[in-house]
């Protein structure tokens, strides 16, 4: 083990980021069921309350991010390297503004219907946050190596799965719509959604690298 690892166990110390860290997590998840009833709504007041949702979420979601690195600047000892808490805090914080962003399109321009590979790209993106929350939780005991490493793997997989439907969509747009103005705005949509899928990668290789060093 070393030294800093051993200063960590052996000086006083409160767990204060496990759970802020959940509750960011927590608030993906939120998030993400949020963003997967708009791709389904038809409905256009339903669709601007959804969205008012995921941006309720997006500020609470800042709010965490910043008693995160509040805690950061005032805390002697963390549970684990002060680096790993930002890169993580910063990589949650990133998924979520593309939730964000990605939703706010919806209604910035006025897109009446998502398209199938995009309501499934939503669905690999809410499997992939929903990993990372088990993962954030299994961190209190990062000796449980065997449920991590199901982890990255599930999620190292939802960003190959969201980059095959994300493929395979931006080559449909081209090919079957026809107002290029229609092409420019779904494909915004698209790229939004899947540098959220990314970003969760990002995430997942943080709790990698957090493993590496703990287990």
């Amino acid at each position: 083990m070393k030294l800093d690892q051993w200063i960590r166990k052996l000086l006083p110390h409160e767990d204060k980021f496990f759970p802020l860290l959940e509750e960011s997590a927590q608030n993906i998840v939120r998030a993400s069921e949020v963003l997967k009833k708009l791709s389904l709504s038809k409905n256009s007041r339903e669709r601007e309350r959804l969205i008012t949702q995921i941006k309720e979420l997006e500020h609470r979601g800042d709010d965490v991010t910043h008693e995160i690195f509040s805690e950061l600047n005032s805390t002697f000892v963390t549970e684990f390297d002060r680096e790993d808490i930002y890169k993580l805090t910063s990589s949650l914080d990133d998924i979520l503004d593309h939730i964000d962003g990605s939703a706010g399109r919806f209604t910035l321009y006025k897109v009446k219907k998502c398209p199938p590979q995009m309501v499934e790209l939503i669905d690999i993106l809410a499997k992939s946050i929903v990993e990372l929350q088990t993962g954030i939780k299994l961190l209190r005991n990062p000796h449980k190596t065997d449920g991590l490493q199901t982890v990255f793997q599930r999620v190292h997989q939802f960003e190959n799965d969201a980059d095959s439907v994300f493929e395979q969509a931006v080559a449909d747009l081209f090919e079957k719509v026809k107002n290029p103005i229609d092409v420019i705005k779904l494909k915004e949509i698209y790229v939004g959604l899947e540098t959220a899928t990314d970003k969760c990668e990002d995430a997942a290789n943080v709790l990698e690298g957090i493993l590496i060093k703990h287990a």
